[in-house]
């Protein structure tokens, strides 16, 4: 079996806190014998359970990297009961130039899992967190926005899942989190994902969706970090009370939460995030981008709900999705 060429500068599992990297070689034109560092930090208290929480999967969504790099910078081992693994931003390549995939080989670390050691430089970095890291954890938080092409109402998530069992302590997880919204979410292309991963391993997974637009607000990163401390104190790791504000439940059905261009235009909004909408009604009309005096094309709600995700630039392309429509639980 390949043995994976990414080494951790610090111990993984000493007490106290430790601040390096994940070191993995890159031979590259600027550096022969270069490497990818990829932050990292583990505190640890001793015995207890282990949280493993990522940021910067896709490299343009910023709440999980700005919540987790003060949270690792401020976390007291004294304090906690088990370990804390923070990879702030486990994409390092792409984060460095703000884009989803990574530079250096175009991978989407999201559809990357479970990795491999003789792959690419981002299946590489998946296969060691799916091998080394993942194996240790009893609960993962992989924080998500839009980035720049979509913006979503701040919700945290879990999945349906084959086993009861876990989805339940999964969905008490995002409950815990306590974002403005909780969702049991519908993935459209879920081959590859890092959730997918952690949870065929039986862990209790959290995911998010907080913002977008390809930059932070401070509403959006007060919710993310409110939601890491909520969750090391359901999980055991940080003693105190969790700060919570209630949370809106929703549900996505089946494919028809999801609104798809057929066409590309410019896209005018006719609803904004959080709005009511009912089935049929339209959410954005798409005008043409290359020629005046041609009438607009209706985007329509294919069942009522909540507009709970948007398309963020103003020019779409042939199959954007437009909008996600989410239902209120009753």
């Amino acid at each position: 079996m390949t043995v994976s060429p990414v080494s951790p500068t610090i111990p993984l599992d000493a007490k106290g806190a430790h601040h390096g990297f994940l070191r993995l070689p890159h031979s590259r034109d600027d550096s022969a014998w270069g490497s990818v560092m990829i932050p990292i930090s583990v505190i640890s208290g001793g015995q207890g359970p282990t949280a493993l929480l990522t940021g910067g999967n896709h490299g343009d969504e910023y709440e999980g990297p700005i919540a987790l790099q003060d949270l690792a910078s401020t976390l007291d081992p004294a304090m906690i009961n088990g370990r804390v693994i923070i990879l702030p931003m486990m994409n390092l390549p792409a984060f460095a130039v703000g884009r989803r995939c990574s530079p250096i080989d175009g991978g989407n670390m999201n559809r990357c899992f479970p990795g491999r050691p003789d792959g690419t430089v981002t299946q590489k970095i998946a296969h060691f967190i799916a091998t080394e890291l993942v194996p240790m954890a009893d609960i993962v938080l992989d924080y998500h926005s839009g980035g720049r092409t979509l913006d979503f109402l701040p919700f945290a998530a879990a999945h349906i899942l084959p086993d009861k069992g876990q989805e339940a302590k999964c969905v008490a997880a995002m409950k815990a989190f306590d974002a403005p919204y909780s969702m049991q979410m519908l993935e459209i292309d879920n081959v590859g994902m890092f959730d997918t991963e952690v949870e065929s391993q039986g862990k209790v997974f959290v995911t998010t969706e907080l913002g977008g637009g390809g930059t932070s607000t401070a509403a959006s990163v007060a919710v993310a970090r409110k939601g890491a401390r909520n969750l090391l104190i359901h999980a055991g790791i940080l003693e105190g009370a969790p700060e919570t504000a209630g949370s809106v439940m929703l549900d996505m059905p089946d494919a028809r939460c999801f609104v798809f261009s057929e066409h590309p235009g410019l896209l005018e909004p006719m609803v904004d995030l959080g709005a009511t909408v009912e089935e049929g009604q339209p959410i954005a009309r798409l005008w043409p981008a290359d020629r005046s005096g041609a009438p607009p094309r209706q985007l329509c709600a294919r069942l009522s709900g909540l507009l709970t995700a948007r398309h963020f630039p103003g020019l779409v392309a042939m199959g954007d999705c437009v909008g996600v429509i989410a239902q209120p639980r009753a």
